[in-house]
């Protein structure tokens, strides 16, 4: 059984007993969140495609923790002109592990 849901802008396949990094979401480590923007169920043969959404279904996930992902570096430069600007990013991440996906 799987699922496609929908959380901070994108999208994401899940399966039961996944571990997945998404964009950061409220809540400490052990904490249950419930996806429910979810766009695609498949249960072995039968195939749900939300319209949408796929009302009623759900995935229910724990927080495994938050984190920061590994920094890029920005770098902005014009020649001749002595320009240069250089600036790192880190993306901030919960890690979920999903639990169990509820079918509407």
């Amino acid at each position: 059984m799987y699922a496609v849901v929908r959380t901070g802008g994108k999208q994401y396949s899940v399966r039961e007993g996944q571990q997945l990094d998404v964009e950061t979401l409220a809540g400490a480590e052990g904490d249950r969140v419930e996806l429910r923007d979810v766009l695609l169920v498949s249960d072995g043969d039968k195939l749900t495609v939300g319209t949408p959404t796929v009302p009623g279904a759900r995935v229910v996930a724990e927080v495994l923790g938050q984190g920061r992902a590994k920094k890029v570096i920005v770098f902005k430069y014009k020649r001749k002109t002595r320009y240069r600007r250089k600036l790192g990013h880190r993306q901030p991440f919960t890690r979920l592990a999903v639990r169990e996906i509820i079918a509407g």
